[in-house]
């Protein structure tokens, strides 16, 4: 079971597909946290407003396609992993072509008795990839209080000579390069 709770986009129309497919993730994922849509613009919203982990999506859809929800979460958010769930992938090119133009993977519907089985290792390289970014995130934040510090020191230092202020104000403006998440409010500091 992954211990890890998930926040996960279904976009399917059927409902029994819904059902059993909420099943096996909840038979997998410890808590899952699962809005379903059915259309494009349903998913522009839970993908500004839920913003998931990750979408599951069929590919054929009464108003849209399996591609152009993947264009649209690519759009939104081009990290967030996208697995076909699907009768429509029987065409290996089909296939490829989902691969390359951003899927994580896709499971054929064919299988929807032994779901679980093959969503375990999706899922799981989509947690892998959470902690990995939860573990950048934290190692940016740790940068972002260094160049704090060092700005708030470069502020304090007593920069009695015109040399020593213009020095400052070169270091301070390449502290702002390099902490480019940063807002520049955040550095508007005298030097």
């Amino acid at each position: 079971m992954i211990n890890v709770p998930l926040r996960i986009l279904l976009v399917e129309d059927n409902e029994a597909d819904i059902l059993i497919t909420k099943r096996a993730l909840a038979e997998l994922v410890e808590a899952p946290d699962i809005e379903e849509v059915q259309d494009l613009s349903s998913c522009r919203d839970k993908m500004i407003n839920f913003v998931p982990d990750v979408v599951i999506s069929d590919y054929n859809l009464p108003t849209c396609t399996g591609l152009e929800i993947l264009d649209l979460v690519r759009e939104i958010d081009p990290t967030t992993p996208f697995i076909f769930l699907t009768g429509t992938l029987q065409d290996e090119e089909l296939a490829a072509n989902t691969i390359l133009s951003g899927a994580s993977g896709f499971i054929l519907k064919k299988h929807m008795n032994v779901l679980g089985e093959k969503l375990k290792p999706l899922l799981k390289k989509v947690v892998f990839n959470l902690n990995t970014k939860a573990d950048l995130r934290e190692q940016i934040r740790k940068n972002r209080i260094s160049v704090n510090q060092i700005n708030d020191y470069l502020d304090n230092l007593d920069s009695d000579n015109k040399e020593q202020r213009e020095n400052i104000t070169r270091i301070k403006t390449s502290l702002r390069k390099f902490n480019l998440g940063n807002e520049d409010e955040d550095y508007d500091r005298n030097p």
